[in-house]
C-alpha cells in the first residue's frame, strides 16, 4: 500500500522525547485536538510542559480538510495519553471538542462533526500504518484510555470526564469497518487482552 501524503512538521523538541523500536507500537489512540484549528494545535504542541523540555503532542495532525501533518516520528514517545505512551501512536483530528469550556459543566456537548475528508484521510494513514508496523493490532479513543473525572470549572461539586475525545460524533463504524485493527474496549488500567 502507497503511503498517504504525509507533511513531516517535527515539533521543536521532538529529538529529546525517547526512542523506542517501532515494534513495540501496538495500538493507536484517537484523539481529537479541542482546539479551534491546526495553527492553534501546533501552538499548544509546542509549549514546553516537563523537565525534558518536551511537551504533550501526537505524532500525525489530520487537519478538517485531510491534511495530514507528523510532528512526532514513530520511533519517539510522544506524550499524548497516560500510562500508554510507549506502546502506542496518537492521531489527533483538528475538532473544535469543548473549546474553550474544557471542563464546565454547561459545554460537555461535543458536537462538531468530523468530515469526510478528514476521516477519510485516518482511515488511508491507519491503513498505510498497519501494513508498516506489524505489531498495531488496537485502535482506541482517548476517552477509553483515561477515564477520570475531575471537578468541573464552574462548580467544583461537580465531576466532569477528563477527556471525551474523540467524542460521540466519531464515526467509529466507518473507521472499524474500513482497517484491520480491533476496537479497546474502554478499559484504561487493564491493558489491551493478550
Amino acid at each position: 500500500m502507497a503511503a498517504p501524503t504525509i507533511h513531516p512538521h517535527p515539533l521543536p523538541y521532538a529529538d529529546r522525547l525517547e526512542t523506542r523500536s517501532p515494534a513495540a507500537i501496538d495500538t493507536v489512540v484517537i484523539h481529537c485536538t479541542e482546539l479551534p484549528d491546526l495553527a492553534t494545535a501546533r501552538d499548544y504542541g509546542e509549549r514546553v510542559m516537563y523537565p525534558s523540555g518536551t511537551g504533550n503532542s501526537g505524532h500525525y495532525y489530520i487537519d478538517r480538510d485531510g491534511r495530514i501533518e507528523q510532528y512526532v516520528p514513530v520511533e519517539r514517545i510522544a506524550h499524548h495519553v497516560r500510562g500508554w505512551n510507549a506502546r502506542s501512536l496518537g492521531i489527533e483530528l483538528v475538532n473544535r471538542g469543548r473549546y474553550p469550556h474544557w471542563l464546565d459543566s454547561r459545554h460537555q456537548a461535543m458536537d462538531t462533526p468530523y468530515p469526510d475528508a478528514q476521516i477519510d484521510a485516518l482511515i488511508g494513514l491507519l491503513q498505510w500504518l498497519k501494513t508498516t508496523l506489524p505489531g498495531l493490532t488496537w485502535i482506541a479513543g482517548h476517552e477509553d484510555l483515561d477515564r477520570e473525572a475531575v471537578p468541573a470549572s464552574n462548580d467544583p461539586a461537580i465531576l466532569v470526564p477528563r477527556k471525551r475525545d474523540p467524542g460521540p460524533q466519531f464515526p467509529w463504524s466507518r473507521v472499524l469497518a474500513a482497517v484491520p485493527l480491533a476496537r479497546l474496549p474502554a478499559m484504561a488500567d487493564a491493558g489491551p487482552p493478550v
